[in-house]
């Protein structure tokens, strides 16, 4: 019996043991002069070359660059007054948290690319944090705790541009002396949580969250843009088309704003983000538009300068930004049908439409259908034309896509038909649906053979100790 006792205990604190077992530590160390890159095994004390690492760039000196695709650690800290910036075409993914601002301050640039945090995104642990995201796209399972401390530290995220995705909450100032704010221009939070609008507008009724620093207003919309989840963007109130953040097609454009009727204004241009090449496009002029010509793949930046009546010096307004590029096609598939077969089978109307500027090429596929081994598959009569017909002779879900080209972008969009045995049954899908008032055999009306069935029972009893009435 002793002996049984010693081996479950062993055994349990064998597993206990086993679910403490700390990943091994990548400190940063910029080892490589110069080079500063995360692929670089040079720049850590020991490479995170596996997800049991738990990088720590906290160390060593600043300016640790992402630039690679395919890194991976266990969880990242970041922190010691430095500062690690993700650029395009690099990716990283951790099972765990991602933290900015342990063991020091931390400033996090999200320049391009893409993070997949596994649980939580902190930022403000222990001290101050800053996150600039610019562009890529941040993809967080559960909360963006801004901070995640009760210390009397500072946390701010700037939303300029990409995209970042949290899958539950955004957790803003939820323990006391921490300060914690979001301020979003040309980026896009998405809230996987449900309707966080309220909670949303309640963060931006307590000053934590801002569009433009105070000059824009914040939009929110819940199972819209993305369904089953809450999109919030922002609009300067210069309202700037193209939009700030956006696209335009290439060659001759306008750049376009709304201020009061009168207001003078100076409009710089130019396609960098150094300010002192700009070429300036209005001085001090009553306009609302210039003209501008592009070059595709080429981004530009512009800024409107306001000026009150009567005043000397402008209001200088916010650095806007597009990319001049073949705008993708629009798909819209059409709503989903609801029908049922006639003498074996049934016609559908199929009728797509795609917006785009340039020639777009279509396509029908058929993503799924009912496996009736009796029934022949579905028919497009034109696969490659918007409008055409299907025919299908199997009861059950169809499933379609739509499919435009334009030669260098593509997008897709689906519908679903869902077949029955005839106008009743798919009638009796609908929910709500209710028989009539003697649709005794539930056929969906009430003739003469509800009545006959009414009259072959009429007067019998199925009570307890009931005859049938004579």
């Amino acid at each position: 019996m002793y002996t049984r006792l010693i081996c479950l205990i062993s055994f349990v604190l064998a597993l206990s043991l086993a679910g403490h077992v700390q990943a091994a530590t990548s400190n940063w160390t910029d080892g490589a002069p110069g080079d500063s890159l995360w692929s670089n095994p040079e720049n850590w004390d020991e490479y995170p070359s596996t997800t049991g690492h738990w990088v720590k760039i906290v160390n060593g000196e600043n300016g640790a660059t992402l630039d690679t695709a395919g890194e991976i650690c266990q969880k990242m800290h970041i922190g010691g007054d430095l500062t690690f910036t993700v650029v395009d075409g690099a990716s990283l993914s951790m099972p765990q948290d991602l933290t900015v601002a342990r063991g020091g301050n931390g400033t996090f640039n999200m320049e391009g690319g893409i993070i997949d945090v596994g649980r939580d995104f902190e930022v403000g642990r222990e001290n101050d944090a800053l996150v600039n995201m610019t562009g890529g796209v941040i993809n967080v399972v559960r909360d963006l705790e801004l901070p995640k401390t009760d210390a009397a530290v500072t946390a701010h995220v700037n939303l300029n541009g990409g995209t970042l995705n949290v899958n539950r909450e955004l957790r803003m100032n939820w323990t006391e002396g921490a300060v914690g704010t979001m301020d979003i221009t040309a980026g896009i939070l998405i809230i996987g949580a449900g309707n966080e609008i309220p909670t949303i507008q309640g963060y931006i009724d307590n000053g934590w969250m801002s569009a433009y620093d105070g000059d824009g207003t914040l939009v929110m919309d819940y199972d819209v843009t993305n369904p089953g989840q809450t999109t919030v963007t922002a609009i300067h109130k210069l309202n700037p088309n193209p939009a700030d953040g956006g696209k335009s097609v290439p060659g001759a454009i306008a750049l376009e704003w709304t201020v009061d009727a009168g207001t003078l204004v100076d409009v710089w241009f130019g396609p960098s983000s150094d300010w002192t090449t700009w070429e300036l496009l209005a001085d001090h002029q009553a306009v609302t538009s210039v003209s501008v010509t592009v070059e595709a793949k080429q981004r530009y930046f512009w800024v409107v300068d306001t000026y009150a009546p009567g005043a000397e010096d402008p209001n200088y307004g916010p650095i806007f930004s597009f990319l001049a590029d073949n705008i993708p096609p629009v798909v819209d598939a059409g709503e989903d049908v609801l029908t049922w077969l006639d003498n074996g089978s049934v016609d559908v109307a199929l009728s797509g439409a795609v917006v785009d500027v340039d020639a777009t090429t279509a396509l029908w596929t058929v993503v799924s259908e009912p496996d009736d081994p009796n029934s022949p598959d579905a028919v497009i009569a034109d696969a490659a034309a918007l409008d055409t017909t299907l025919t299908l002779s199997a009861l059950g879900e169809y499933v379609l896509q739509l499919e435009a080209d334009d030669g260098e972008y593509q997008d897709t969009d689906t519908l679903t038909i869902d077949v029955y045995s005839d106008h009743c049954a798919a009638a009796q899908s609908q929910p709500g649906w209710q028989p009539l008032v003697g649709d005794i055999n539930l056929d969906c009306v009430v003739d003469q053979t509800d009545l006959d069935i009414l009259l072959e029972h009429w007067l019998n009893c199925n009570a307890l100790d009931c005859n049938d009435v004579q």
